[in-house]
C-alpha cells in the first residue's frame, strides 16, 4: 500500500490546489434559540454533495520498531502476550490493546477527516492543529519530534506519511512505551498537566528509560537486556491522573472571527467530570478510570510469558473498554485500506466486550404509566451508571431516547426518536439542518420532539458550529450527569448548559422525562423505551461532509455511508397496560 495522501490536510485557500486523487472504488421540535426543524426527515438540508466513493489507502507500519525514546508495541508483545488467567482465558496485553481505539488512534478515519476539514477552515492554525492533534493521537511521534527539534506536521510528508522517519512511531497510536513512561511530575493530574502536557523523561542511556508499573518489586533483568527499558514502581499508573493527560483536553479556539487562536475551549473534560462525581471520593468505594476501562483479572496471573516472574494479583486487562463500536467496525471492515494488520477476530472480540460494557452504562425504567381520559402519561427514568457524563468525550457523540406506544395489534400510535438506516433520527432538528439543534425536553407530547443528550458547540456569535477551532462555548450541554455531580456548583468548563440547567428532574445520576400521548381508543397498549448511543451524530457528520472535496473527508464519507452499524442500544424497558 502507499501512504495516505497527506495533502488532504493542507489548507484549501486561494492559490492552493488540493490533491484530489484517492484510490479505491465505491462501496457497496422546536426548541431553544436556533433549534427549529427544517427539511425532510432523515436528510440534510445543508446541500452536501455526494462523494466520489474513494477508499483510504494507508500504509501499514512496523509494530516492532525501536527508537531512542520509544519502542513499538511489538517489542512489548513478545513477552506480554500469550498470557492466561486461572481459567485459561487469553488475557494477552498486546492482543487486547491491538483491537482498541487506543491502538488505532492515528488510523481513525474520522479523526483524519476532521483534521483535514479543520485545517481547511482554519488555515492560519495549521501548525497548531498538527501539534495539538498529534500530541494525543500520535504521541510517540509528537514527543520524539519535540525532543529532537523536528517539525511536527500532519501535512504532506508529516507524521502520518510513510516517508516520514517517525511514521512507525505515529501509527502505533497510544502505545505501551508512551503510557508507561509518563512521569509522575508535579503537573500530572492538574489543569496545567492535562491537554497533552504529559512529561516523558529523556535518558542518555536507553536502558535507564523507565517502564512504570504498579508493583513495588519488579524483576527487570530480561526487559533491560531485551528492550532496554527498566521496570520501576510508579503508583501513579493506577490513578486517573495518567488518563487525564489526554482526556481533559482544552483546545485552541479561533472563535467566530477565525483570525487567530484567541483562547481555549473545553473539547472534552472526562477527568474533571469524574473529579466532580462520587466515584472520585477517596475511600473503599473510589473507582478510577482503570477500574472500569481496564478491569482487574481475578486471582494471580503472570505478567510475562517469557523470563519467569512472580505471579501477581490485581493485574489489569489492557482492553481499554470504550463505546465506539461503530468506528471499530469500520476499522475491521476496511483494515486493508486503513493499513491495519490486526486480525479481524481481535476487533470482533473487542467490539463484543465494548458492547457489553456500554450496556452497563445506563438504565431506563418506565416508572409510572397511566391511562386517564384517553391520555397516556408515562414517566421515564434514566440513570447514568458511568463515572462521568454520558455521553462523554469529543462532542460528536449523543445519546437519545427512542419511545414507542403501540396498540394490541402492534400498530404504532406514537413514536419519538426512530433511528433511520443512514444514522439520522426522525424529528431531531440537527439531522435536517446541521446549523440547528434539538432542545432539552422535560415533557414530550409530539413525535417531532426527541430527548437527545449531547453537547452542542457554539461560536462567539452564539451560532451552532461543528468546527472545533471556531468553538467559543457550549450552547447546550444536557449530557447525563454521574452520581455526586452537582450541576449548581460545577465549574464552568463542565457545567450543564441550556434548559437542562433549570430542569428540576435533571440532576446528578440521571433524568426523568414525561411523555403525554393522546390515544385513539380504549384498549391494551404497550409502552417501549430504549436509550441509543451514537459516537457520530448525523448532523455533525453532515457538516463535516460539506468538505467532501477533501480526499480524507471523501474517503471517510465512503466508509460511513457503507457501514451498517450506526448506533448501539444501551438499555431498554417495556410495559403493557390498559
Amino acid at each position: 500500500m502507499v501512504a495516505l495522501l497527506m495533502s488532504t490536510l493542507i489548507a484549501c485557500s486561494d492559490g492552493v490546489q488540493l490533491d484530489s486523487s484517492g484510490g479505491g472504488t465505491s462501496a457497496g421540535g422546536t426548541g431553544e434559540a436556533g433549534s427549529s426543524d427544517s427539511g425532510d426527515d432523515g436528510g440534510s438540508g445543508s446541500g452536501v454533495v455526494a462523494g466520489s466513493g474513494a477508499l483510504p489507502d494507508l500504509a501499514p507500519h512496523a509494530t516492532g520498531f525501536t527508537g531512542d525514546h520509544f519502542s513499538g508495541a511489538g517489542q512489548c508483545s513478545a513477552c506480554h502476550d500469550d498470557l492466561q488467567d486461572a481459567s485459561g482465558n487469553d488475557i494477552s496485553m498486546g492482543r487486547d490493546w491491538s483491537g482498541s481505539m487506543m491502538a488505532n488512534a492515528a488510523r481513525d478515519p474520522y479523526w483524519i477527516a476532521k483534521v483535514a476539514a479543520e485545517t481547511k477552515r482554519n488555515p492560519q492554525l495549521q501548525d497548531t492543529l498538527g501539534d495539538t492533534c498529534s500530541r494525543c493521537h500520535a504521541p510517540m511521534a509528537n514527543d520524539t519530534a519535540r525532543k529532537n527539534g523536528l517539525a511536527i506536521s500532519l501535512a504532506s510528508g508529516g507524521l502520518l506519511d510513510e516517508v516520514n522517519p517517525l511514521f512507525d512511531h505515529a501509527m502505533d497510536g497510544v502505545s505501551c512505551t508512551l503510557c508507561h513512561q509518563i512521569d509522575n511530575d508535579a503537573l500530572l493530574g492538574t489543569p496545567e498537566g492535562n491537554s497533552g502536557n504529559f512529561s516523558v523523561l529523556e535518558k542518555d542511556n536507553p536502558s535507564e528509560r523507565p517502564a512504570y508499573g504498579p508493583y513495588s518489586d519488579p524483576n527487570g533483568v530480561l526487559m533491560q537486556s531485551q528492550v532496554r527499558f527498566n521496570p520501576v514502581f510508579g503508583a501513579h499508573m493506577s490513578t486517573s491522573d495518567v488518563c487525564a493527560s489526554c482526556h481533559d483536553l482544552e483546545t485552541p479556539s479561533g472563535g467566530h472571527q477565525n483570525d487567530m487562536a484567541t483562547g481555549f475551549f473545553p473539547e472534552q473534560m472526562v477527568f474533571s467530570e469524574w473529579k466532580n462525581s462520587v466515584y472520585a471520593q477517596e475511600g473503599v468505594d473510589q473507582q478510577t478510570c482503570q477500574t472500569c476501562h481496564m478491569p482487574v483479572v481475578p486471582g494471580e496471573v503472570s505478567l510475562a510469558s517469557r523470563g519467569g516472574g512472580i505471579p501477581r494479583e490485581g493485574v489489569s486487562r489492557h482492553t481499554f473498554l470504550g463505546a465506539n463500536t461503530v468506528m471499530q467496525s469500520m476499522l475491521m471492515t476496511y483494515a486493508d485500506e486503513l493499513g491495519i494488520t490486526v486480525p479481524a477476530a481481535r476487533f470482533e472480540e473487542s467490539i463484543e466486550r465494548n458492547r457489553a460494557f456500554l450496556q452497563q452504562a445506563a438504565d431506563v425504567d418506565i416508572s409510572d404509566s397511566v391511562i386517564r381520559d384517553g391520555m397516556l402519561e408515562t414517566r421515564l427514568v434514566i440513570r447514568n451508571r458511568t463515572g462521568h457524563k454520558l455521553p462523554s468525550g469529543f462532542p460528536s457523540r449523543r445519546v437519545h431516547v427512542h419511545f414507542v406506544v403501540s396498540d394490541a395489534a402492534g400498530t404504532v400510535v406514537f413514536e419519538s426518536g426512530a433511528l433511520n438506516s443512514d444514522g439520522s433520527v426522525a424529528g431531531v432538528s440537527a439531522d435536517t439542518d446541521s446549523s440547528q439543534y434539538e432542545l432539552h425536553h422535560d415533557i414530550i407530547d409530539s413525535p417531532d420532539q426527541v430527548q437527545v443528550y449531547e453537547a452542542i458547540m457554539g461560536d462567539s456569535a452564539d451560532q451552532v458550529t461543528h468546527t472545533l477551532m471556531q468553538a467559543a462555548r457550549y450552547l447546550k450541554d444536557n449530557r447525563l450527569l454521574p452520581d455526586g455531580f452537582d450541576k449548581a456548583s460545577a465549574p464552568d468548563n463542565i457545567s450543564t448548559v441550556g434548559a437542562a440547567s433549570m430542569d428540576s428532574s435533571f440532576q446528578q445520576g440521571g433524568d426523568t422525562v414525561t411523555y403525554q400521548v393522546a390515544l385513539p381508543a380504549s384498549g391494551e397498549y404497550t409502552v417501549f423505551a430504549e436509550l441509543v448511543y451514537q459516537p457520530l451524530a448525523y448532523g455533525h457528520i453532515q457538516d463535516l461532509f460539506e468538505d467532501v472535496e477533501l480526499p480524507a473527508v471523501d474517503q471517510f464519507k465512503t466508509l460511513f455511508d457503507a457501514s451498517e452499524l450506526k448506533a448501539e442500544v444501551i438499555a431498554s424497558d417495556t410495559l403493557q397496560l390498559r
